[in-house]
């Protein structure tokens, strides 16, 4: 008997010294700043220095899935939802974000209204005000501004490898699907 516990108590001891063999991954998601910053602030600060907000505006389970060209981001209704509650103004500046891998910060950008009369030399995610009635959009491009001017910072590998990971990159084509005619009156009329 004093055996069995001797042996008992060791299992337990070398069990709590092991702690978890392999921590888990984050992968890619997209945070929200914990303090008030100008998107302009933001791409001119160190990333590192940046304090983010405890959870992802986005996380890689909200995303179906990533085209690799042209950026576009099929995600689940909850996360479509979560974002259309972003109040980004129509006049004045977006809403800054940072994009992150394994909680590691890769860049930043903005949540922008394409109603802005203010342009923005950095990546943005249009956001309209409301979603058109019927329209059923179920997607968010990521833009880059500045193509050709600097690197692109959304095909850093580090994200690729994230997101083919998770079983979430397409390598070809748009993830777009065409408005439904109907949708398109409906919006007009």
């Amino acid at each position: 008997m004093k055996r069995l516990s001797t042996l008992v108590l060791m299992a337990t001891l070398l069990a709590a010294c092991a702690g978890p063999a392999t921590p888990a991954s984050e992968g890619f998601a997209i945070y929200l700043l914990a303090e008030k910053l100008s998107p302009a602030e933001v791409a001119q600060a160190d990333l590192s220095t940046l304090k983010l907000q405890d959870e992802p505006i986005l996380s890689i389970e909200d995303i179906v899935a990533y085209a690799r060209e042209t950026h576009e981001v099929t995600l689940t209704p909850s996360a479509i939802e979560r974002l259309g509650q972003i109040e980004v103004p129509a006049s004045g500046a977006g809403i800054p974000f940072v994009v992150c891998v394994d909680s590691e910060p890769i860049y930043s950008g903005a949540f922008w209204s394409p109603l802005s009369s203010l342009s923005f030399d950095g990546v943005a995610i249009m956001l309209l005000p409301g979603v058109m009635p019927g329209a059923q959009l179920d997607y968010v491009r990521i833009e880059a501004g500045f193509i050709g001017e600097r690197p692109d910072p959304r095909s850093d590998p580090r994200i690729l490898r994230a997101l083919e990971r998770a079983g979430r990159l397409k390598r070809n084509g748009s993830l777009r699907k065409p408005l439904l005619l109907a949708a398109l009156v409906r919006c007009i009329w």
